[in-house]
């Protein structure tokens, strides 16, 4: 169950409202036993102030030391015990001894007072501290005497003329206050199981909401993995669950996509490579069968000669795109004059330019420009885009090589290769960078090329951290 977002959800927060409501415990009792202790105490020693004085003015009003002596005495014991309950009629739960200026017991009153053992002697070091006018209040005083804790408060009986007469003992009991304690406990743990089940309701619609989109999309990678690329999950709302399914979906559109790209790769290599090869193998078992004359073979190997080297471009042109998309092909950045480079590549294609009869112009800012990058890998583009351009150009149209300082960026340099031709069509022009794409779709008007050349420039260029496009009408 804990391994479940459902039990680990549930597991939290059933943790987090326990030790929540336990320190909720922890502080409510302490604050409540302070002020039950301060108010209780108060009580107490009020109780134990209104006796004393009580006794004290009946002293203060007797004619004899005789008389003074019998009010705190046991043949007074039924005016105490009226006093004790005229004074207690205003508190509750108290107990109260009464003892002579010796620290004998002479009566006692209140609540559980008949429990108070009737031998009850106060301590000769407690009736040293009264006779000096000093009220005792620790419980540990009094807890032999009295059987259990108390909270309890003893001021002496004095007169005016400071003869010590007695003492008067208030107690209260602790059994009142676990009791308080008992009800907030209850409280509270009732409190946090009705919060708790609550919480077990949020916990299972809350992961039920999170746990369904985990779930589809975790069955829809299943479907992924058994080769079903068009599987796709549905989005809900806008959170980070829904963020992952839209990332789910944009992986598995990509993969989609690769794996179309993946056919046509070898599609395409498959017709590039078979039909050379058909033709390669067609004239040859033609020339050894002798179904080819001896004055037409020379023609037929010239033939095969131009489908092997084409073979070989291709070949040369996948292990270098390759060696690009792994990393091996290291470029060596120095500064060379691109202008000399294009002057080069223009005179390179001099006869082919001549063939054609192509106006040729050569527009460069000034005669000598520096570019830093890979010197092989730029006169690999130049050269390719130089060679398509002369290759669908129309015969005697303008053929222009331009390389201008760029207006918007003053470090940056554009190369243009612009011709007349046909021109690309619009919905063809996304992909002219693609591997193999050719507008040409029947591969017949340009039988040489293997429709890599392109899509090498864009990878070099982008490895140059730059930018290659094409515009076409």
């Amino acid at each position: 169950m804990f391994k479940s977002v459902f039990g680990k959800y549930l597991s939290a927060f059933i943790a987090i409202i326990l030790v929540c409501f336990g320190l909720l415990l922890v502080i409510v009792s302490g604050i409540v036993n302070q002020y039950s202790t301060s108010v209780k105490s108060e009580s107490v020693r009020q109780v134990a102030y209104s006796l004393s004085d009580h006794f004290t003015d009946e002293i203060r009003e007797a004619q004899t030391p005789e008389q003074k002596k019998s009010i705190v005495s046991a043949s007074n014991i039924n005016d105490i015990i009226s006093a004790m309950d005229l004074v207690m009629t205003t508190a509750d739960h108290l107990t109260v001894i009464m003892t002579d200026d010796t620290g004998k017991l002479v009566a006692t009153g209140g609540e559980n007072h008949s429990q108070i053992s009737r031998e009850l002697q106060l301590p000769s070091g407690m009736m040293a501290q009264l006779r000096l006018a000093s009220p005792v209040s620790r419980a540990e005083d009094f807890h032999p005497l009295i059987g259990e804790i108390r909270l309890v408060y003893a001021v002496p009986i004095i007169a005016s003329d400071g003869e010590f007469y007695g003492a008067v003992v208030v107690a209260s009991p602790t059994a009142e206050w676990t009791g308080l304690m008992d009800v907030m406990t209850k409280t509270i743990i009732m409190a946090s199981l009705w919060i708790m089940l609550a919480a077990l309701i949020a916990v299972y619609f809350i992961s039920e909401r999170v746990t369904a989109p985990l779930k589809d999309m975790s069955r829809a990678a299943r479907e992924f993995a058994a080769g079903q690329f068009d599987t796709r999950v549905t989005v809900y709302g806008d959170d980070e669950i829904a963020e992952l399914g839209m990332a789910f979906n944009q992986m598995a559109a990509s993969w989609q996509n690769l794996d179309s790209v993946r056919n046509t790769f070898l599609s395409n290599v498959s017709h590039d490579l078979r039909t050379p090869m058909t033709t390669i193998a067609g004239f040859i078992d033609g020339i050894r069968d002798g179904v080819i004359p001896p004055e037409r073979q020379g023609h037929y190997l010239d033939i095969v000669s131009t489908e092997v080297h084409r073979l070989s471009r291709l070949v040369a042109s996948l292990l270098d795109l390759s060696r690009i998309q792994a990393g091996e092909r290291k470029f060596v950045m120095k500064s060379f004059d691109i202008c000399e480079m294009a002057r080069q590549i223009i005179i390179s294609c001099e006869q082919r330019l001549e063939e054609k009869h192509l106006q040729v112009e050569f527009v460069c800012d000034e005669d000598h420009m520096l570019v830093q990058a890979d010197h092989d890998a730029i006169y690999q583009i130049l050269y390719n885009l130089c060679d398509n351009a002369i290759k669908f150009s129309y015969e005697g149209a303008v053929y222009r090589v331009s390389i201008e300082q760029c207006p918007d960026r003053k470090n940056k340099l554009r190369v243009s290769v612009y011709n007349q031709g046909s021109g690309i069509a619009q919905e063809d022009i996304p992909f002219v960078f693609e591997r193999f794409y050719k507008g040409d779709k029947s591969r017949g008007l340009d039988k040489k090329g293997a429709g890599l050349g392109l899509y090498i420039a864009k990878t070099i260029i982008a490895a140059h951290h730059e930018e290659i496009w094409v515009s076409s009408e």
